[in-house]
């Protein structure tokens, strides 16, 4: 004779439920109305160097063990604090406690007097005068150069055309080179006309376009992302988790006009990474001439960046000793949440400490 459900299971079940309604309730008024809403970007640090928006952080570390510092480029069209989202999910946090001395390069919000702007800015400019300032503070000759996403090419540019510069190893992060394997097309695919129509009254690109573009990615992924959230509402760390990470997404800041224009010339048009036709500063640059120790960090669910754009970078870069790592994460889960925090954090971590003096 078959075993007859236990009723207590049953009513502890009810009794779970309800007490789900009603943290669900909770968290919903608590989202409508903006009551708490997680801090982000709270790891403490200084402004160590600024050039109009751009701002170079050093984050505050009593235990440093290793004495190259290092310092990330990000990009340009979001805003870094992905990097440093909430406390206990944060790569900063984690590269501090494996006891990095690390700067960030974070290129503020552009406005009408940026709209001037060239990648020559970036690479040629921007970047050298950081390593420098970075040197200068940590009292070190090299630093290690890590960039994400769009941050990548710029570090990338920058490696290219600056072959000396004082840099031990070069790490990628969700940085896309084949730009006809990108998904999105956009205005910068289209023509110079419609970027042109695309400035704003400052000669930037708005953030909203830059969002809408990146947005029509995955057309339904609001929708299926309110039902997982409507779901799990009565878990506060995934509520927090989810203001969080959503709140980034939709954060864009402008794209200064000049930039716009060079990207849809020199990455949309030239595919100038794959087909080596990189031109900064009236130089043509290659990226066999990048020779540090370098990793690339691709996401094999990256629908922002696939593998597809990604990866083609490890036969074009000119290192010998040159690592990919092709993990599970999407474009953001390289960098944020559980996967993160087991996979790919700890293995750049690794890759970092072997190309790292060890501090006196």
């Amino acid at each position: 004779m078959p075993a007859l459900p236990d009723p207590r299971s049953a009513l502890d079940r009810v009794k779970q439920e309800i007490e789900r309604n009603g943290l669900r309730a909770r968290n919903g008024i608590k989202m409508a109305t903006g009551v708490g809403t997680p801090r982000v970007g709270v790891t403490p640090r200084d402004v160590v160097w600024r050039d109009g928006r751009a701002q170079l952080f050093r984050y505050r570390n009593d235990d440093i063990k290793h004495r190259t510092p290092l310092m990330i480029v990000f990009s340009i069209i979001s805003k870094s604090y992905i990097l440093d989202l909430t406390p206990g999910n944060s790569f900063i946090e984690h590269l501090l406690k494996a006891g990095f001395d690390v700067y960030l390069l974070d290129w503020g919000v552009p406005d009408e007097r940026d709209t001037r702007n060239r990648l020559e800015y970036y690479a040629d400019a921007a970047i050298p005068a950081a390593i420098r300032e970075v040197c200068a503070r940590s009292r070190v000759d090299e630093v290690n150069v890590l960039g994400y996403c769009f941050g990548g090419n710029l570090t990338l540019l920058h490696g290219a055309h600056h072959p000396d510069a004082p840099v031990r190893s070069h790490t990628v992060v969700a940085c896309p080179v084949d730009y006809s394997q990108m998904p999105f097309r956009g205005v910068l695919y289209e023509s110079e006309s419609a970027i042109d129509d695309a400035l704003g009254e400052d000669g930037n690109i708005p953030p909203d376009v830059v969002y809408g573009a990146f947005r029509s990615l995955k057309p339904v992924a609001a929708l299926t992302g309110y039902v997982d959230l409507l779901d799990r509402l009565w878990s506060d760390e995934y509520v927090a988790a989810y203001q969080a990470v959503n709140g980034w997404a939709s954060d864009h800041v402008p794209l200064p006009g000049e930039v716009a224009r060079q990207m849809h010339s020199m990455l949309a048009v030239d595919n100038a990474f794959i087909t080596d036709r990189l031109m900064l500063g009236g130089d043509r640059i290659h990226l066999s001439d990048i020779t540090t120790p370098f990793l690339s960090v691709v996401g094999e669910k990256d629908h922002i960046v696939p593998p597809a754009s990604a990866t083609p970078v490890m036969d074009l870069i000119g290192s010998s000793q040159k690592t990919e790592l092709l993990l599970k994460g999407g474009h953001i889960g390289l960098v944020v949440g559980r996967t993160a925090a087991k996979t790919t954090i700890p293995t750049i971590i690794e890759f970092l400490i072997k190309q790292s003096e060890a501090a006196d």
